[in-house]
């Protein structure tokens, strides 16, 4: 497995550790979860388990129907 050095500020470390602390990981495994989280290219299940959970939220068409007529534009 690879390893990788990080250079933090004294601050940061603190509050690394006791993120990693409140989650039951390992400091390694909660960076490692951090990494992947904020590279993820697509939404979580749990996101995507929400899709049509609103039968009232209206669609894209709905809200476009309702909008007024936008204001004429400045020549530049």
């Amino acid at each position: 497995m690879p390893q990788v050095t990080v250079y933090v500020d004294q601050d940061t470390a603190q509050k690394m550790r006791r993120a990693a602390r409140t989650t039951g990981l390992s400091l390694s495994k909660w960076v490692a979860r951090v990494i992947q989280e904020s590279t993820r290219s697509e939404w979580p299940e749990s996101v995507k388990a929400l899709a049509g959970a609103w039968e009232d939220f209206p669609t894209a068409e709905q809200l476009r129907a309702r909008a007024k007529r936008d204001a004429p534009r400045e020549a530049l």
